[in-house]
Order: structure tokens, then C-alpha cells, then sequence
């Protein structure tokens, strides 16, 4: 027979464990799950015994509720070892609800999507019973400290858990913010009239401008928000309470195309009558290509409550998702740019749709970005418009989605999910609080699932009943939810029918004289303040001549050995500190120079000149192929200093970041290439572990990198180093595909360079951020040059040299000349190793810059070279691949009739290189052969 059970009140009261201590309330309860009764007290046995009795989801309550109160001090009542049965069990059904009542929350408006019930919500499964609803039972905070009846904790439980709102958030590991979301949930948060009519006023906008868009643009693509109107006020007040509560200056938002134009115009201040231009064809930029108006990004300036904030949406392609990593990205170049409390200063908002959410692997990725130090914002609010259906296809588990919610991705970093039903604004409104102060407070990303409908098809055009009937069906009978919501609020007595007309012909109005429909500011009055990056000096460059800015040999020494210091207390590893010290003795001229070094020199003089630098990818902290070697590690494990970068300590003013990033090409390139547009000042670098990698990116280069500025005005100078080159590697590891990069070059858009030597790399490194022109740098980087004794520089090729588009050969005599060999990267030296001085005939030119193509300075050599009577292209990859067909029309332009043009290359291939070694030397050698003798 168990013992009567303590009063645990009076214990919480009293006791020194109070509110510390845990560990070992914890571990005696350990020991009693394991049966290790020795030492446990008989009060706590007895205690225990109750406990156990029920569901073993009270020991995990009392131990985050004891935490919470430890770090906040509050009066909360908690379990007494005195409560009588049914409280004990009346506290293990409230867990049960805060666990599973989203499965059976009413959130689809439609009224078609139905979880089961969780069995742990029915009173037998906690040992209760239809008796025991009349009992009395104070569960502390939930029962605001008074007796309340097992009925209405029940019906209270219901109404937080499973009315509108599905919570998800109790497998988040920290007790901290578990406790926290909890206290919100369960706040009982009731809107004054003003809210409940600033929120009608919100959905007339929302809803107003669908309607109006229908009529005057019949039948138009505008991929509208009918069915998630909720959408507008959501956002709205994520960005009026960011703004004048904590103190934000610059939302940064990213969506795809799903009511964008509502939100352009209602939120981001868009004036209407621009918008019509837009479905008119009316305005144009002669200079753009332009693209479909539900791609178009936008920025304003906003004042809420004094204080004025930026706002910016993202300009991003039909790539659905492709557009998260470049909003972070930019949110978080912008909080580097900042002081103080960067993440509370700078919010970054993604909007999504149910589909893609759970169906593109960039999402993933981003979430993967979430609690890094190089790539974390602060947290991000997620939007997600979950109409429930992707184009035709069914948005549901076994259909287009292989998890329970298609938010569940959001759980890999233990972010909250509040599944909302979209016809219940009040409920969209209260979570979006609670999501903005939770990001806030923890800086974690958080996930609001407004689960909705679209009323029409995927667009305008399109009739959705035949792949969706019931669906539609339902739909066609479903009132608007500002339907829904003015008739609750006139039934309240909070409007009446005439305010409410009145607020709709007001919108209206606006809309007919194309006024901005929400408040904004003049950009003139307030850039200024809210700028931090200037485009100006950049905007209209097309072709810029590169005016060399040479540094004094001695400037250069003095950089070199303090990029190559590195302090005593830090033990390097051995090939490690081989490095340095040789690059100590190429500062001093006892080694020639060699990759690493120009690189690293490339970046100290950069740094000492006051631009920042950031290096991200995969290992690029040591390099791939161990030639850069920024970050030292100490292999002293006990010193409290466990990595030094000596190129953080160039100029402690300006920011130098070398990022191992994490194993994503695709997000991690979008990353830094929203990055780059908020750094004009910046050298800003990824790099690909092997160049093939880079083809996980394409969409990033396809949709951004080569096109934004033509398509959008938008500028970059992101650099990408991509290791190239055939060595016997495999098809995996020796392509960068170069061709694709180049049949994508047009209209100046980006250069693309082969460098084959450690001044040419030192030098365009250089050239990227000091010429008053931004465009993409692609860099196809060796691999065996990084050692290659014959790739060396001097230290006067970086004093007085400057990056050379084409590179003549030196030993040959121009007269002499019968052939002229033109190829580009690492060949020319496998080529000048077997040519030597046996073909004196023979001119060998190296092209370092393949867009924009060099013309000018080929056709000086040309002139040069008189005499010469055949041209050969030289390339080590296949011919259908490389440089040739690309650049192939720029040579036949400069050579005429005068001269034989043939390539030399291997033989046409769908992979980029063999797989064998000794294949690989084979046909190297072949193609040096065929180069000489032809």
C-alpha cells in the first residue's frame, strides 16, 4: 500500500532546490524509472509512485516548468504531491493537447483535410471518465492559479489546441522557448474594435485589388492571392510591429509569384497606376530585356510610429524557392554592415507556397543556413500559402509529399510550426505575433502555415475543376473570407454596412487615380539614412579600361609577411607551417611565387586598402588542394586559441571571412550571390570544391548570375573560382563547364578568365573591386598549377605588372614565325614542356580572358605575327566542350582568309573526361602532338 504523498507546494516553497538544483531532482527520478530505489527518499518513492501511475509526461512538465521558473522567477504554480488523482491526470491530458491537438485542428477552411483525432486526447486514455468532469482541479497557469472544472479545462484546452490553429512546437529541444511558446499560446489575446477594423480594412485591400485587377485586365496573368487574402494583414504586421517595437530598418522579403502583385501594391507601397503600366505594356526600359510583372521586385520607404524603415522585395525567377538563399544572403550582408543589434535591425521574410515547400531541396538548404554563425540572419519568418493543391496536383501526404504537413521540413531546426486556417484572421493574426516575438527573442526561424484555397486555377486561364472537382466544388459555394469577417464584425456591432461600403469605395477610389494605397515615404528625404551600400558609381558601366594602381614593392613585402605572421602560442601542422614559412621566404625573394601566395597577397592588399573581403565554399578555409591556408588551426588542443586568421588582422577595420560552408552548392552560391548585391565595395568570392560542382547551382547562374541585370537592372560582382582542368581525374573532377559559361555570355553581362600564372590571379582579383564595373567574375582555377614550378611569378609582376587579357610567348621571334597556337589554362604548359626550343616556328599565346573577348589585343598579335600562316585553337577539352564554339567566331573574324584556322581537341564526348589515368596521358599526349606537328 503506497504512503500518503508529500505536499509538494509547500516543498517548492520552502526547499533550497527551488528553481536550481535540478540536475538532481532529474537524477533521483532517473534512478526511479531505472529501479534504483536505493537512496531515493520513501516521500519522493511514494511521490513517484503517483506520477507513475499516469502517463510519464508530468516528469517532463515538472522539469521544464522548475527551469522555466529558475530563469524567470515567476509564481507559476506547478504539480503538488499533495493533488489529488484527477489533477494529476487532468495536467497529463492538458500535455496531451499541447503535444497532439493540432492533428484534429479545424484549420482548413475548405473542411476536406481531416486528421485523426489523437487517441491521447479522449479521457480514458489519461484514466479519466465521464465521472470525473465535475471535479475541481487548479493546474497553476493554465487555470489562472483557481479551481476550475475538469469540463472547462477540457473545453479551454479545445479552444487553444484545436479551434483554428494547429501548434507545433513541443519536440523543440530548449525547455526555454518551449516554456515561452506555451505562455503565448495559452494568453487569452482579445482585439479592440480599431484592430478587428484595421484588420477588415486590410482584407477590403486584399481583396479589392483582385477584384479590381479581374475586371479591367480580363483574362491576364496576375497568378492572384483569392483564397489567402489572410496574407496581407499577416504581413502588414509583421512589419508595422518589427518596425516601431523593435526598432527594425530593413525587411528584406522573398516570395514567388502567388499574389505577389497584391503585395507589391499593399504592402510594399507599389503605386497602382505603375502596376497598370505593367499589364498595359506601356512602360519599358530600353536598356532591359524586362521580365512578367509577378517577377518584378520592389523597394520603399515606410514610417510607423515614428520611426522609418526600407522595404524591399527581391526580384526572383518562376524557379520556385530559388530566391530564399538570396534573401538571406542579403539580410545578412546588410547586418554586417550594421552595429549593435544587428538581427533585431534586419528581418528577413520569406512567403512560400505548400508545394514547393516540401518539394525543392534549396529549401532545405536554407533551413540549413539557420543557426550557422557564417550564414545565420537571426531567424527568418516563413509565410507559407498553402492552397492546398501545386498547379493540378494535390497537395497531401502519399500525393506530392512524403510527410504529414508539407512544413515539416521546418523541424530540422527545431522551428515552431502554427498551422493557421486562413478564413479566421483574428487566428492569423495572433500567430503572426507570436511569431514575430519568438524570432525576435530567440533569433530562430518560425513557420506560419496559412492554410487556404485559391479560388481560381494556377493562373487566370486556367480551369482548375478537372484535375480538382471536389475541390472546386467547395469553393465555388465558400464565401470570401472578407465575406466571412465583415458579417462577423457587423453581426459584433463593430461596423456597420455603411462603414463598410464606405471602406471599399475608398480602395476603389485610390485604385481609379492610381494612388498608393498604404502610407509611404519620399525616397529622396530618407535614402540617405536607410542606404547602406551605394550602386551609383557602378550603374551604366559597361566596358571599363582598368587603370592600374601599383603598389610599391616594399608595400607588398610588408603585407606578405604580416599575412604570413602567425603568433607564437599557435602550433601550426607540419605542411602547414611549411607553407607559411615559404611564403615567408617569397616575401624575402628566396622562393619564386607561386598560387597560394598571390592569391593571399591578392586579398592583404585589398584589405589594407579598405575593401572587405569574404571567401565562401566547401573547405576553403585550407583550399581544396591545401594552396590557401587562411585559417591556421593549433594543434596545441589545450591553448584557449584554436584557429588564427592572420588576414582578420591586415586592417582590424575592415572585414576579411573565410567560410567553410556548408555542403550545399545551390543554396550556398544564391547565398553569396544576394550577398554581392548589397557589397559593391566588397570582393566577394564563392568557390566550388571541384568545378563540376558548380552544376548543382545552375539555376543560381541561369536566373541570377547571368541574366539579373538584363532582366531586372540588377547588379553583382560576385566572383566564382572553379577548379578546372583535365589530370586523369575523372568526368567528376575536371570540368567546370567552361562552355556553358560562355554560350551564356552576351551584352557584357559577365567575364569569364582562365588565369594560368600567380601574377594574372593577383592581378584580377585585384581588378574586380577596384574598376568602377560590376559584373560576375568566373574564374576557372587550376589544380596541378598550385605546385607547378613552371606557374611562378616575381614580386615585380605584381608591382608593375597588371592582369593581361592575352599573353604573348616570350621566346618566340616574330619573323621566324609559320604557326600560331592559341589555347588557354593549364595546356599551355604541358604544351611548352614538350614544345621547348625544337619548334622555333611556332608561337604559342595564351587567351587569359575568353568574354569579354579579348579582340583588340589578339589582333596586335595577329599583326605581330605577320608571317604566320596557320592558326591552331588548342584546347585538353573534348570538342564539343571548352572554349571553341564559343569563341570560335571572334578568331575567324581576326584571322580573315589570310590564315588556317584549325582546332586541336579531343574527340567529341558526352562526359568531360575519361575515367582512366592512362587513357588521359594518352590522349594529352595526342592532342600536344597534333598541336606541334600539324
Amino acid at each position: 500500500m503506497k504512503k500518503q504523498q508529500p505536499d509538494f507546494s509547500q516543498w517548492l516553497e520552502t526547499t533550497q532546490f527551488f528553481g536550481g538544483n535540478l540536475e538532481y531532482l532529474e537524477s533521483i527520478y532517473d534512478d526511479y524509472i531505472s529501479g534504483n530505489y536505493d537512496g531515493i527518499d520513501s516521500k519522493w518513492l511514494s511521490f513517484f509512485d503517483s506520477v507513475a501511475s499516469s502517463t510519464d509526461t508530468v516528469h517532463r512538465d515538472l522539469v521544464d516548468e522548475f527551469k522555466y521558473l529558475a530563469k524567470n522567477k515567476t509564481n507559476t504554480t506547478v504539480v503538488t504531491a499533495g493533488e489529488n488523482d484527477v489533477t494529476l491526470k487532468a495536467r497529463a491530458l492538458v500535455k496531451a493537447y499541447r503535444s497532439h491537438g493540432y492533428k484534429s485542428a479545424n484549420i482548413d477552411p475548405l473542411g476536406l483535410t481531416k486528421f485523426e483525432r489523437d487517441s491521447d486526447l479522449e479521457l480514458s486514455a489519461q484514466g479519466l471518465s465521464q465521472n470525473d468532469l465535475s471535479e475541481q482541479v487548479n493546474l497553476g497557469e493554465f487555470t489562472n492559479d483557481k479551481p476550475m472544472s475538469l469540463q472547462d479545462v477540457i473545453n479551454k484546452a479545445k479552444a487553444i489546441y484545436e479551434s483554428s490553429v494547429g501548434y507545433e512546437y513541443r519536440y523543440i529541444g530548449n525547455k526555454e522557448e518551449k516554456l515561452w511558446l506555451q505562455s503565448k499560446i495559452e494568453d487569452t489575446i482579445s482585439f479592440s474594435n480599431e484592430q478587428k477594423k484595421w484588420i477588415l480594412q486590410q482584407l477590403v485591400a486584399a481583396e479589392g485589388l483582385e477584384k479590381y485587377l479581374a475586371l479591367r485586365y480580363v483574362g491576364q496573368k496576375r497568378f492572384g492571392l483569392e483564397g489567402g487574402e489572410s496574407l496581407i494583414p499577416s504581413l502588414q504586421h509583421i512589419i508595422e510591429k518589427s518596425v516601431s517595437k523593435h526598432a527594425t530598418r530593413f525587411v528584406q522579403l522573398g516570395m514567388a509569384h502567388r499574389g505577389r502583385l497584391n503585395v507589391l501594391v499593399n504592402v510594399m507601397g507599389k503605386n497602382p497606376k505603375e502596376l497598370f503600366e505593367e499589364f498595359e505594356g506601356k512602360q519599358s526600359e530600353k536598356s532591359l530585356s524586362g521580365d512578367v510583372k509577378y517577377h518584378m521586385g520592389y523597394s520603399n520607404y515606410r514610417s510607423i510610429d515614428g520611426k522609418e524603415a526600407k522595404i524591399a522585395l527581391a526580384f526572383n525567377p518562376s524557379h520556385l524557392e530559388a530566391v530564399d538563399p538570396v534573401v538571406e544572403g542579403a539580410a545578412k550582408a546588410i547586418q554586417d554592415k550594421l552595429d549593435g543589434d544587428v538581427h533585431s535591425k534586419v528581418l528577413p521574410v520569406l512567403i512560400h507556397g505548400d508545394s514547393a515547400f516540401c518539394g525543392q531541396g534549396v529549401v532545405m538548404e536554407t533551413f540549413g543556413f539557420s543557426l550557422t554563425e557564417a550564414y545565420g540572419t537571426g531567424g527568418t519568418i516563413h509565410l507559407v500559402v498553402n492552397n492546398q493543391v501545386g498547379f493540378t496536383t494535390s497537395s497531401a501526404l502519399g500525393v506530392n509529399r512524403s510527410s504529414n504537413y508539407s512544413t515539416d521540413i521546418a523541424k530540422m531546426v527545431d522551428a515552431p510550426i502554427f498551422h493557421v486556417n486562413g478564413d479566421d484572421p483574428e487566428a492569423v493574426l495572433k500567430v503572426t505575433d507570436i511569431a514575430l516575438e519568438y524570432r525576435m527573442k530567440f533569433n530562430k526561424d518560425v513557420v506560419i502555415d496559412l492554410v487556404c484555397y485559391r479560388k481560381n486555377g494556377h493562373n487566370e486561364t486556367d480551369e482548375p475543376s478537372g484535375t480538382q472537382p471536389k475541390m472546386y466544388e467547395v469553393i465555388k459555394k465558400l464565401p470570401s473570407t472578407l465575406k466571412q469577417y465583415s458579417e462577423r464584425l457587423q453581426k459584433a456591432g463593430v461596423v456597420d454596412s455603411e462603414l463598410f461600403s464606405r471602406m471599399n469605395t475608398n480602395y476603389r477610389s485610390k485604385l481609379d487615380n492610381g494612388k498608393v494605397t498604404v502610407d509611404v515615404l519620399d525616397r529622396s528625404a530618407v535614402k540617405d539614412k536607410l542606404n547602406v551600400c551605394d550602386w551609383l558609381p557602378y550603374i551604366g558601366n559597361q566596358e571599363t579600361k582598368y587603370i592600374y594602381k601599383a603598389i610599391p614593392q616594399k608595400t607588398l613585402k610588408e603585407l606578405a609577411l604580416k599575412m604570413s605572421d602567425v603568433p607564437e602560442e599557435i602550433k601550426a601542422q607540419m605542411q602547414v607551417k611549411k607553407a607559411i614559412t615559404d611564403r615567408i621566404k617569397m616575401a624575402n625573394g628566396e622562393l619564386p611565387l607561386n598560387w597560394g601566395f598571390a592569391e593571399t597577397l591578392a586579398y592583404a592588399t585589398l584589405l589594407d586598402e579598405g575593401y572587405p573581403v569574404r571567401i565562401s565554399g566547401e573547405d576553403s578555409g585550407r583550399g581544396t588542394f591545401s594552396h590557401r591556408h587562411a585559417v591556421v588551426k593549433n594543434m596545441n588542443t589545450d591553448s584557449k586559441i584554436k584557429e588564427y586568421i592572420p588576414l582578420q588582422h591586415i586592417n582590424e577595420k575592415v572585414r576579411f571571412d573565410v567560410i567553410d560552408s556548408t555542403l550545399s552548392e545551390y543554396g550556398v552560391l544564391g547565398f553569396e550571390y544576394g550577398y554581392s548585391c548589397y557589397s559593391p565595395d566588397s570582393l566577394v568570392i564563392w568557390e566550388a570544391q571541384f568545378g563540376d560542382f558548380v552544376n548543382t547551382a545552375q539555376v543560381v547562374i541561369d536566373q541570377f548570375l547571368v541574366a539579373a541585370e538584363e532582366k531586372w537592372g540588377i547588379l553583382s560582382g560576385l566572383t566564382l573560382l572553379l577548379p578546372h582542368g583535365q589530370e586523369g581525374a575523372g568526368a567528376e573532377h575536371s570540368s567546370a563547364r567552361l562552355e556553358r559559361f560562355l554560350a551564356s555570355c552576351a551584352n557584357m553581362n559577365m567575364q569569364v578568365c582562365t588565369p594560368t600564372t600567380p601574377a594574372q590571379i593577383y592581378h584580377l582579383l585585384r581588378r574586380q573591386v577596384i574598376r568602377p564595373l560590376r559584373k560576375p567574375l568566373i574564374v576557372m582555377t587550376p589544380k596541378s598549377l598550385l605546385r607547378n614550378p613552371m606557374a611562378v611569378s616575381s614580386i615585380a609582376e605584381l608591382s608593375k605588372g597588371k592582369f593581361e587579357p592575352v599573353i604573348d610567348d616570350a621566346t618566340a621571334k616574330a619573323d621566324k614565325v609559320k604557326k600560331l597556337i592559341l589555347c588557354n589554362g593549364k595546356v599551355y604548359y604541358d604544351l611548352m614542356t614538350k614544345k621547348q626550343d625544337k619548334y622555333g616556328d611556332i608561337a604559342v599565346v595564351r587567351l587569359e580572358e575568353l568574354y569579354p573577348f579579348p579582340q583588340e589585343e589578339l589582333a596586335q598579335i595577329f599583326a605581330k605575327y605577320k608571317n604566320a600562316e596557320k592558326v591552331v585553337w588548342l584546347q585538353e577539352e573534348p570538342q564539343n566542350k571548352g572554349a571553341w564554339y564559343n569563341i570560335r567566331h571572334f578568331i575567324e573574324k581576326l584571322v580573315g582568309k589570310k590564315h588556317e584556322l584549325v582546332c586541336v581537341a579531343r574527340e567529341r564526348s558526352s562526359t568531360p573526361a575519361v575515367g582512366y589515368h592512362a587513357m588521359y596521358v594518352k590522349q594529352q599526349e595526342e592532342i600536344i602532338n597534333r598541336a606541334l606537328e600539324i
